[in-house]
């Protein structure tokens, strides 16, 4: 990060607290001056702020989604779940909650579930990359092989450099015996710098250039 760029992130967290202690129930600023720390990597003071944001302006979603990212972090599925299911409630239009929650329900191996709220996720906004690389995630673990391919290609005409993607695709075509395809893709993740899983490097050594 660039000196300017510091001095200006210091003069915005300045600005921030100098309006707090003017409105110091302004969810909002709160909720700003939560994002700002996450991206500080200053995770608790920014979970601190996240809270009395959604204290005091109880329907801003964002900040739902924000501790449920925190919350994941810590590798609490349950809570992080709990904050998500809140941001949908109170914004049933809004995909990326939707889409968390099925990449929980995919963690907690509920694959209908997760592909379900994929889909909603997708629904909702159909360039959603993550979401739409979970979702064929979730078809190869229902056993679907060839509609986890075709999300795949989905996200890759929107992202070619998009990682997951082609480590699914190396996945997929794995289970499909076509090595050479497999070991293709599993090349093109670690390009994209996906840390592929060295089990999947060690079965593919020999198709690999």
């Amino acid at each position: 990060m660039s000196d300017e760029k510091v001095t200006n992130l210091d003069e915005y967290i300045q600005d921030l607290k100098q309006r707090l202690e003017q409105e110091p129930e302004n969810g909002l600023l709160h909720y700003n001056m939560g994002c700002v720390l996450i991206g500080q990597e200053r995770l608790e003071e920014a979970e601190e702020e996240l809270k009395k944001a959604i204290q005091y302006t109880p329907d801003l979603a964002e900040a739902y989604v924000q501790l449920g990212g925190l919350a994941m972090n810590k590798g609490d599925l349950v809570t992080s779940l709990s904050y998500n299911q809140q941001a949908a409630e109170f914004r049933s239009r809004f995909a990326v909650p939707q889409g968390n929650i099925g990449f929980i329900y995919l963690q907690q191996g509920k694959i209908d579930d997760a592909i379900k709220h994929l889909r909603k996720a997708l629904s909702l906004d159909p360039h959603f990359v993550q979401a739409r690389s979970t979702l064929g995630s979730a078809y190869m673990m229902q056993g679907d092989i060839d509609a986890c391919i075709d999300e795949c290609n989905k996200v890759l005409n929107e992202q070619p450099s998009f990682g997951p993607a082609y480590n699914n695709l190396a996945l997929a075509y794995l289970e499909k015996d076509d090595f050479a395809q497999a070991a293709k893709n599993c090349d093109l993740a670690i390009e994209s710098g996906f840390d592929v899983a060295q089990e999947i490097l060690d079965e593919l050594k020999d198709y690999r250039g």
